[in-house]
């Protein structure tokens, strides 16, 4: 799982850059640094859909109040908040628009962020974990569900909508990543595939498209294939795609060429993370490859200089890591790394092969 809406959250500092010094006077900055009005008021904004009417020619006051739904009076304090961080604009008429930032409030396209910063959806109950962070800190595990009442895992399978939305977060990720996974690795070498914890399918069906001589595998939990088996119908491989209902946490089918663990990890604390892979070398066995494909969001890397870390920490009790981390992980897994292959954008890609512990 990925924080895709942004890699620095409001009032980060990158470690290390130019910014850092930036701040003269040390109150203003930490004003910055606590500020909780602009991010609720950008994410009530969202929520809202105020971009879409605006970019719909709705910029009087008084009629986008009643087409968002709103108090006319109190989404116009929002708005002007919301002007002065140059998010939208308002002319002498007293009529609004978006700026290039606003803009991107907007759902659709690549850029759209709504659906993430949406309050009343799936990401934005993620970002208001954070209320939980003090519990994480204190016991080093998650928070979701002392904030909820129920892990991130549960409400996935208890709720359609939020499984829905998670499932097109996820598939997203995996078609940014998928062709870079499918040029990067020698397939040519290999005729069988297992995607573990595959998800929305669409990694798999990206590999088997680009290599028709595989065949592949997805394991995940029961309510996954629906959407799997849609995206390998789309992309034509269903011929040459199984899906499995599993856990990866317990036994994994045996007998494939490499076992794929793409963006997981960074899901888990590193006792259960070394589970998995531990599971991957039992089915892969002496033949076999383990392939991790993760992301990491800054070169060299600094695990600290995101809100990955802690996104990870309060909402699933997982955590970034470095390639000496995830190298090390593999060890206590019984796993040794091969060779490490380096994408765009931060992927890396990491063979291991079963080895000492």
């Amino acid at each position: 799982m990925r924080n895709v809406h942004s890699d620095v959250d409001e009032g980060d500092v990158p470690v290390g850059s130019e910014q850092a010094g930036a701040w003269q006077n040390p109150v203003e900055h930490l004003g910055a640094l606590t500020d909780l009005a602009t991010p609720f008021a950008v994410r009530v904004a969202a929520t809202l859909g105020v971009a879409e009417q605006l970019a719909a020619g709705v910029q009087d006051l008084d009629a986008l109040a009643i087409a968002v739904g709103a108090d006319a009076g109190a989404l116009g304090r929002l708005l002007r908040y919301l002007t002065h961080r140059d998010v939208f604009t308002e002319d002498k008429e007293g009529f609004f628009d978006l700026t290039d930032t606003g803009r991107l409030l907007i759902a659709r396209g690549d850029d759209g962020q709504r659906n993430w910063l949406d309050l009343e959806g799936l990401g934005g109950r993620m970002d208001l974990a954070y209320t939980g962070l003090l519990h994480s800190i204190r016991t080093g595990e998650a928070a979701y569900a002392t904030v909820y009442g129920a892990s991130l895992w549960q409400e996935l399978d208890a709720d359609a909508d939020s499984r829905r939305y998670f499932d097109d977060l996820m598939l997203s990720q995996q078609l940014r990543t998928a062709p870079q996974v499918a040029d990067l690795y020698d397939w040519q070498q290999v005729s069988a595939v297992v995607d573990i914890g595959g998800g929305s399918g669409g990694l798999l069906a990206e590999v088997l498209l680009r290599h028709p001589h595989l065949r592949g595998v997805l394991v995940d939990l029961p309510n996954a294939p629906g959407v799997a088996r849609r995206t390998f119908a789309e992309r034509g491989v269903q011929d040459r795609a199984e899906i499995v209902a599993g856990n990866f946490f317990e036994q994994l089918p045996a007998g494939s060429d490499v076992y794929v663990v793409s963006r997981a990890l960074s899901d888990w604390p590193d006792q259960a993370a070394s589970t998995i892979l531990r599971r991957c070398g039992d089915a892969a066995g002496a033949e076999g490859r383990i392939l991790i494909v993760e992301v990491l969001p800054t070169d060299p890397q600094v695990p600290y200089a995101t809100a990955f870390d802690l996104q990870m920490l309060v909402t699933v009790g997982g955590r970034e890591r470095t390639l000496a981390d995830f190298e090390a992980l593999a060890a206590t897994a019984g796993l040794a790394v091969t060779r490490t292959l380096r994408g765009a954008d931060g992927l890396v890609l990491l063979e291991c092969a079963c080895g000492s512990s």
